[in-house]
Formats: structure tokens, sequence, C-alpha cells
């Protein structure tokens, strides 16, 4: 009987999950506003974000010029620190010389970490 009660607990709890991870596809739309400062190849007013999905802040992207306070942040870029950065910037690392305001659609943020991930 436990056994049953927990695997319809899991089942319940699946739906939730899935809809955390976010959409790929939906996020490849939503990184839009993204590309007029960053891209998967090279650097440009934004470093390049190919592999970012656990890459330590401030790293990575070789010739770009991080600001001291996201060199200095300690932060390594999972799915939690990348919601953060991406609902606030400003917030999450004080000092940040990224200008963007941040996106307040959760759907989005989790869509965009879900296209991240494909690019690492």
């Amino acid at each position: 009987m436990r056994h049953l009660i927990l695997g319809a607990a899991f089942a319940l709890l699946l739906p939730v999950a899935a809809h955390a991870e976010g959409d790929a596809a939906a996020g490849e739309k939503a990184f839009a506003p993204c590309k007029a400062c960053h891209n998967f190849e090279k650097n440009g007013v934004g470093p390049t974000l190919k592999g970012v999905v656990g890459m330590k802040a401030g790293e990575g992207a070789d010739g770009y010029a991080f600001s001291d306070a996201l060199k200095k942040s300690g932060i390594t870029w999972d799915e939690a620190n990348l919601k953060e950065w991406l609902i606030d910037p400003k917030k999450k690392v004080p000092g940040t010389k990224m200008v963007f305001p941040g996106i307040k659609d959760e759907k989005k943020v989790n869509d965009i970490i879900a296209y991240l991930k494909t690019k690492s």
C-alpha cells in the first residue's frame, strides 16, 4: 500500500517537474532580445553564452572583460543562479555591467534556461 501511495504522489509531481525544466523551443524565441548582446560563437557587447550552464561566472568567454563584481561573485551558472540572474541581474550581482533589467515572466526564464542548456 505504501508503494502505491508513493507512486501516486510521484505521478502527480511529474507534470510540475516537467514544467519547471522549461521548453527549449520556446526558450529560443524568448532569447531573441538577448541576441542584441549575446550569441554562441563569439563575444559581442556581452560574452558568448556557449557552454554557460555549469560555468563559473566571469570565466569561459576568452577575451571578454567581465566586471569585477561578476568575477568575484563566486557564482556557478546552475539553473537556480541563472534563474535569479535572468529575473534581476543587478539584484543578483550588484555592480554588474549588464544593463538588462531582467525578465519577470518565470515561464520565459525557465524556457530560456532550457534553451541555454542545449548550447552547453
